[in-house]
C-alpha cells in the first residue's frame, strides 16, 4: 500500500507550466512581429534592424558591462558591500544576449537591462524579488545588513601584559583562573 506524498513545502506546481508556456509564447510573438514588420517595410529592412540590433547590443554589452565590473572592483577594493554593483553585470549579460537574439519582442526586455537609465527599475525589481523570496525563507536581510556595516565594527589589537610573580603556572590538579581581557578603547 502506497501512501500518497504531499507536495514539499515551497513547492509551486504552476510554475512547470507557466514556463513552458513562456517558452512556447516568446518565439510565437517574435516570429509573428517579425512577419509583421517584414510585410509592412520589407524583408531586406528588417533583416538590416536585425543585424543592427545585435551589433547595438554587442556594443551596448561591452561599455556598460566595462562599467558595472569597474564599479564592481571599486566596491569591493574600497571595502564597501556591493549592491547594486553585484547585480548590474548580471543584468547586463541578460539584456545583451536577448538584444543580440532574432527578434524585436525581446530586445524590448533587453534593453531595458542594457541602458543605464532603465536598468535601475530592473535591478529595484529584481531585488525586490529576491528580497520577497529570502522572506518566505525565513532569512531577515536586515539582520544581514546590520552584521555587514562596515560601521558596527570596532578596530582594536591585543597588548600581551608583563608577566607578574602571581602568574606563576599552578600544579596539575588546580584548576585555572579563566582569561581576563584587560583593555581600554580608543576613539
Amino acid at each position: 500500500m502506497t501512501v500518497p506524498q504531499q507536495p514539499a513545502r515551497g513547492r509551486r506546481p504552476w510554475l512547470a507550466p507557466l514556463v513552458l508556456l513562456f517558452l512556447v509564447l516568446v518565439p510565437v510573438i517574435e516570429v509573428w512581429l517579425l512577419v509583421s514588420v517584414a510585410q509592412q517595410i520589407g524583408a531586406l529592412p528588417t533583416l538590416a534592424i536585425l543585424i543592427g540590433q545585435a551589433i547595438l547590443g554587442g556594443w551596448l554589452m561591452r561599455r556598460e558591462g566595462a562599467k558595472a565590473w569597474r564599479a564592481l572592483n571599486e566596491s569591493v577594493s574600497s571595502g564597501r558591500l556591493p549592491g547594486g554593483e553585484l547585480l548590474d553585470p548580471v543584468l547586463i549579460m541578460v539584456g545583451g544576449v536577448l538584444v543580440m537574439l532574432p527578434g524585436f519582442f525581446t530586445d524590448v526586455f533587453g534593453l531595458i537591462f542594457l541602458l543605464p537609465f532603465t536598468r535601475p527599475l530592473a535591478r529595484g525589481l529584481l531585488q525586490l524579488f529576491i528580497a520577497r523570496r529570502a522572506a518566505r525563507s525565513g532569512i531577515d536581510l536586515n539582520v544581514m545588513r546590520a552584521k555587514m556595516e562596515r560601521d558596527t565594527v570596532i578596530r582594536g589589537e591585543t597588548v600581551p601584559e608583563e608577566p607578574t610573580r602571581d602568574s606563576a603556572p599552578k600544579p596539575s590538579g588546580q584548576a585555572s583562573d579563566p582569561t581576563v581581557i584587560k583593555g581600554e578603547i580608543e576613539p
